[in-house]
């Protein structure tokens, strides 16, 4: 006869010392004790995941952490090192995969990887991200200072050091110009929240108003909003999003934020309203995103607050979530 096995057995389980994985093999689990397996599988590999991508701690032979103050010897072993060379390699990947996916275009768009107190990896200016090799990956100061690299690093560094800055949370970042994406930003609507569960858990979107692009001021509104916001509409511009964990994180919000844009366009043409979550549909988002430790502005609001019921189209004013911008 089988056995149920609820979330309490599981605790008590693992209070014993036992490992989880020695469940009976025809065990039935209880609701809760599955969302339980689930949240201890994710968070063993968020904390895999983090460990493998967060600054490096003792990397230089006084042993303190890496920074812009350290030797040119120190910078080099590091730019150098197996660790930075994963990372120039996952650079390039992503790169490779936006622009396969026609995120874009000519040299545009651009990523980082948070890499030592005030450091980070990023691409290089005038190349394609389709063609991005090892060798074109940067290493930077916050403040935009290139310190090693062949070639220049991108004009638009003064975005992502600022994010890194302002956000301690933010590992990686990315910048692309997907076209549904970029026509929400380029008419000043922020999507519309309520309706797609992987929208509501991965995504938090604010506009911050049009700078020109490259510039010290670019890079200042877009930080204001990263506090709670990890998916910023650049107005007449593109996407920028950043990652808690890494820069494939980071990149999944690009994708996200574009098909969840189409989406939209698509179903407006449908000619009936969208269907929309409840107030305790969306609580239940909430409270699994905020597990996951991603950052959003309506934790803690009341459940009728939390969503979204404007009646948004295109060529209309979308609402605008808590702490957004406009242009």
């Amino acid at each position: 006869m089988s056995t149920s096995i609820s979330a309490r057995d599981i605790k008590d389980l693992l209070a014993k010392g036992n490992d989880r994985r020695k469940l009976p093999a025809d065990a039935i689990l209880t609701p809760g004790a599955r969302d339980l397996l689930w949240e201890l599988a994710r968070d063993r590999s968020a904390a895999m995941e983090s460990n493998s991508t967060t600054a490096p701690e003792a990397s230089v032979s006084s042993g303190k952490p890496l920074n812009s103050t350290s030797s040119l010897a120190e910078l080099e072993a590091f730019f150098n090192s197996p660790q930075a060379v994963a990372w120039k390699n996952q650079l390039c990947e992503i790169g490779t995969r936006m622009w396969q996916r026609a995120y874009v275009d000519g040299n545009g768009g651009n990523m980082a990887i948070r890499a030592g107190e005030d450091l980070a990896l990023c691409t290089p200016a005038q190349v394609s991200k389709g063609s991005l090799q090892p060798a074109d990956i940067c290493l930077v100061d916050f403040a935009g200072n290139q310190l090693l690299g062949a070639k220049r690093r991108t004009s638009e560094i003064a975005m992502h050091g600022q994010i890194f800055q302002r956000q301690p949370k933010a590992m990686a970042t990315c910048h692309a110009h997907p076209v549904h994406a970029t026509a929400f930003a380029m008419t000043g609507i922020v999507p519309p929240t309520g309706r797609l569960p992987e929208f509501e858990i991965y995504c938090s979107v604010a506009l911050a108003p049009y700078r020109t692009t490259g510039t010290w001021e670019m890079g200042t509104v877009v930080a204001d909003l990263v506090d709670v916001h990890n998916t910023i509409l650049l107005a007449n511009h593109g996407v920028v999003t950043w990652g808690h964990s890494s820069l494939e994180e980071a990149y999944w919000r690009i994708e996200i934020i574009e098909t969840y844009c189409r989406t939209l366009v698509a179903a407006a043409q449908l000619g009936r309203p969208a269907n929309t979550f409840t107030g305790p549909q969306m609580a239940d988002l909430l409270r699994i995103k905020q597990s996951m430790g991603f950052v959003d502005p309506r934790y803690g609001l009341k459940e009728t607050e939390s969503g979204d019921d404007g009646d948004w189209r295109p060529g209309g004013t979308g609402p605008v979530p808590a702490a957004g911008r406009s242009v």
